[in-house]
């Protein structure tokens, strides 16, 4: 049975008590411990057994995990825990990366990756070692191991591998179109690096992955922005550059407007609410659509819900627009730059 050490009496440095050895894991992974390090610890079977009974002060998360706490695993727990499930569970750290790594959504959720949805949790087990899912976890024994990175204490891929990992198990075309956007977006890689990765990982077979992966190269950086992309597909309208970035004569910065037509100064804006629900962000809004506006730059603006569900009206609007800019006397002064479309590689 362990029995807590007492302050007061001298103990080896070299030999720590049962105790101590179990407050040094619970300290360094999230109050969690693995059934062959509390074994290590000198903590019997018959103890082990004990405290996770039902009532009792541990928890078994996952077969030969424990967390050494009565109240509920939080997210990161949970994602550590199936790191050490699949870690190799002798003759190494398991929080160094080298035998299991978490990636997948997990892995981007836990670097705040928007929408990357945190379970089930995927985790890479190094090759030629399989091992079968459990409760809530999905290993994936793969032999192209990659170079990992430590987050909040957890052994992860980078976001590059995690998204690339995502996109070969996740179902909803939506959902993929969405985190691979968010992961561009948020500067954690760049488009031509994460087709690349696709491509290694041989996921550019799934539809939905390829055709994300084309949009992104395209410029396209949101769902919202890539279901414009569709409709305006569909129709005789010119292609817009993505996301290019507008500069005043000055060289000033201007705007980086969702769609632009340069021959015709059109842009197209797609607001979404739940980015103007303050005050200050729908000042912010206004603002820059009357700074467009003053070089002399035609705004068509739209919801995400209206590209979705009113995609007649938002094409009707640009195409009124572009058709006025034909006989406009003032072109716009405005200047495009750094918006070359990208080449996909070969």
């Amino acid at each position: 049975m362990i029995t807590e050490s007492d302050p007061t009496s001298p103990t080896s440095p070299t030999h720590p008590t049962p105790a101590d050895s179990v407050a040094s894991l619970a300290r360094r992974q999230l109050n969690l411990a693995t059934y062959h390090q509390l074994k290590a610890a000198r903590v019997p079977p018959a103890t082990i057994t004990g405290r996770t009974r039902h009532g009792g002060p541990w928890q078994r998360l996952l077969p030969r995990v424990y967390l050494l706490q009565t109240g509920p695993p939080d997210s990161r727990q949970r994602a550590l825990s199936a790191v050490l499930y699949a870690a190799q569970p002798t003759g190494g750290d398991p929080l160094d990366g080298s035998t299991a790594a978490l990636t997948g959504g997990a892995a981007l959720a836990l670097i705040g990756v928007r929408d990357a949805p945190p379970t089930p949790v995927d985790v890479l087990v190094r090759a030629p070692r399989t091992l079968h899912p459990a409760p809530g976890v999905r290993p994936l024994t793969t032999s192209r191991w990659p170079a990992t990175i430590t987050v909040s204490g957890i052994p992860s891929t980078r976001p590059l591998r995690a998204a690339a990992d995502f996109a070969a198990r996740a179902e909803d075309p939506d959902l993929v179109r969405s985190v691979l956007a968010n992961v561009v977006q948020a500067g954690w890689c760049h488009p031509h690096d994460l087709h690349g990765e696709l491509r290694a990982s041989r996921t550019l077979g799934r539809p939905a992955v390829r055709g994300a992966a084309a949009e992104l190269v395209a410029g396209v950086r949101s769902i919202a922005e890539a279901r414009a992309r569709d409709t305006l597909s569909a129709t005789d309208l010119p292609t817009p550059l993505w996301n290019a970035r507008l500069y005043t004569p000055d060289g000033a910065f201007l705007a980086s407007p969702d769609a632009y037509w340069p021959d015709e100064g059109v842009a197209l804006e797609i607001d979404s609410a739940e980015y103007h629900y303050t005050r200050d962000s729908w000042h912010a809004t206004l603002l820059r659509r009357l700074r467009l506006e003053a070089h002399g730059i035609l705004v068509v603006s739209a919801t995400p819900s209206m590209i979705r569900d009113t995609p007649t009206e938002v094409t009707a609007a640009l195409r009124a627009l572009l058709t006025l800019t034909t006989a406009r006397p003032t072109p716009p002064t405005a200047t495009a730059r750094g918006h070359q479309q990208l080449e996909l590689p070969v």
